[in-house]
């Protein structure tokens, strides 16, 4: 049996994740509401990632520290991870000190190198 290869680029479906902006400072009680928007939109979209753009949070605190932490565990529960976009290096270096890892935009994930880096062999240079 054969089949003919229809012409052109195959169709492919692309998904793009969903994203939660979150605004200027988050109240200790508007984070229930928020991790329930990440838990629907786990949900409705079917996705496995929600973007969290997290560039209008303001200034870095143990704050934005315990919602996302929050945010994390709602969409762990739901089967799926956020990812953050457009984070202060600040806001990145505090989660680091609490020992938080998120995922963040633009950023080679772990294990990977980065797009356009090659690793190169010298003649010479003994087997690893």
């Amino acid at each position: 049996m054969s089949y003919r290869r229809a012409p052109g680029l195959p169709i492919v479906d692309a998904m793009t994740p969903p994203v939660l902006v979150l605004p200027g400072p988050v109240a200790r009680d508007e984070v229930n509401g928020l991790s329930d928007d990440v838990r629907a939109l786990l949900q409705t979209s079917r996705a496995r990632v929600v973007v969290c753009d997290v560039g209008g949070l303001g200034p870095p605190g143990l704050a934005a520290v315990d919602l996302l932490a929050r945010l994390q565990l709602a969409a762990r529960r739901a089967g799926g991870r956020i990812r953050l976009r457009d984070p202060d290096p600040a806001l990145c270096a505090l989660l680091g000190l609490v020992g938080l890892r998120f995922e963040v935009e633009g950023q080679a994930e772990e294990r990977e190198p980065a797009l356009g880096v090659e690793e190169a062999v010298e003649p010479g240079d003994p087997a690893v």
